[in-house]
């Protein structure tokens, strides 16, 4: 991926509220979102001629070009997994699509009403379908049906294995509702949490509580892509997509606890290469954006991508270290999926766009980089985004 380096930018970003209830379409929200991530780059619809997309978004790229009124569109495409590729691998498909000249100017998007659609399976909801597809035949029968249970599966193994706590969990937890404080569109604003409030929280699935799981949301979400020479001569100063990639491996999605103890995972191959593809280490990033659907796979992915050892995440989380403005390296700073809101990870492209611009409300003095990082322990992607000169 190194021959992406800084030729493609983000130019617009927007997103529509974050809500229990939308009261309307997946179509309507995503036009929403696209119209203000326009409006934020000063373009309009006919300078788009390309769309990319999480596989299992609802909408239809061609149906959006119509209503959006876009006169051509060149270029479309889709990146399977919802919080693992689809985050950035959208975003990725667009640079690639505007480096290599398959179009002008890109929008990768999230829309979805997740709350009132009721889209995610709840704890001990099985299937109304005869039989189950694929893995799930080997979990179902055995009542594991969700990712909050999947998820307890490989905390508790990192817990027996390296001593972290359920404290530990709640450092993330703490600092993402601590930045949701300071953002009047998050869904927590004005709902302070203590470390005392999250372990004093409901149990989940142990040693998940209530406020170890991101939220679940209504809401669209979207960020405009083109090349680094269009993006001088536009509204927002451009943020380079310095590096990126998408990971699997055998070790994959159903074999979460073996990532807990494995050397290697999709996390590690990425974070070594696009560390690497940007020219820079883990002592130039300035604020992160990890992939916060659980707050276990947080503490993992700090192991995982090189910013701590394995076993030490539970130190790194510690002492404030995530929280702004006294934190050294501050964590989700809008409030992320735990109290901002969950649109598979979109949103927090969008607050690192803002960091790297300066005009973030937990702003981190003179950001430079960005590390963004979907879901790990599934099919993953990642990427670093860095203030264009």
């Amino acid at each position: 991926m190194n021959a992406l380096r800084d030729r493609a930018c983000i130019v617009g970003v927007g997103h529509t509220e974050y809500s229990r209830d939308s009261g309307r379409s997946e179509m309507k929200l995503a036009c929403e979102a696209i119209g203000a991530a326009l409006d934020d780059a000063g373009l309009a619809p006919a300078d788009l001629d390309g769309i990319t997309k999480y596989t299992m978004d609802n909408n239809d790229p061609v149906e959006i070009a119509r209503n959006l009124g876009l006169p051509e569109l060149r270029f479309f495409a889709e990146v399977a997994y919802g919080g693992g590729g689809g985050p950035l691998g959208t975003i990725l498909l667009a640079a690639m699509a505007v480096a290599t000249g398959q179009a002008k100017a890109v929008v990768a998007f999230r829309a979805m009403n997740e709350r009132s659609g009721r889209g995610t399976p709840r704890f001990g909801q099985a299937s109304a379908a005869e039989g189950a597809a694929g893995a799930q035949s080997y979990l179902s029968p055995f009542g594991l049906f969700s990712p909050a249970q999947m998820v307890a599966m490989a905390a508790r193994r990192h817990m027996h294995l390296y001593g972290t706590q359920s404290q530990h969990f709640g450092e993330i937890a703490v600092a993402c509702r601590h930045h949701a404080n300071f953002n009047p569109g998050a869904m927590m604003y004005g709902r302070p949490m203590t470390l005392d409030d999250h372990q004093n929280s409901r149990m989940i699935a142990a040693p998940l509580r209530l406020f170890d799981c991101c939220l679940e949301t209504d809401g669209g979400a979207a960020v405009i892509v083109t090349t680094a020479d269009r993006a001088r001569h536009l509204r927002q100063p451009p943020v380079a997509i310095a590096a990126g990639g998408l990971g699997a491996g055998a070790w994959n999605h159903r074999s979460m606890v073996k990532d807990v103890e494995s050397p290697e995972t999709e996390a590690t191959v990425i974070g070594k290469r696009i560390f690497a593809d940007a020219g820079i280490t883990h002592a130039d990033i300035d604020v992160l954006f990890i992939y916060d659907h659980f707050t276990p796979l947080v503490l993992m992915a700090l192991e995982d991508y090189g910013f701590c050892k394995r076993g030490e995440g539970k130190d790194f989380v510690g002492n404030g270290r995530l929280r702004w403005p006294d934190g050294a390296l501050p964590l989700n700073t809008s409030g992320g999926n735990l109290s901002e809101g969950y649109l598979h990870g979109m949103q927090n492209t969008i607050e690192a766009v803002r960091q790297l611009r300066g005009v973030a409300r937990c702003q981190v003095k003179d950001a430079r980089h960005a590390f963004v990082s979907a879901g790990n322990a599934v099919p993953t992607s990642a990427m670093i985004l860095r203030r264009a000169s």
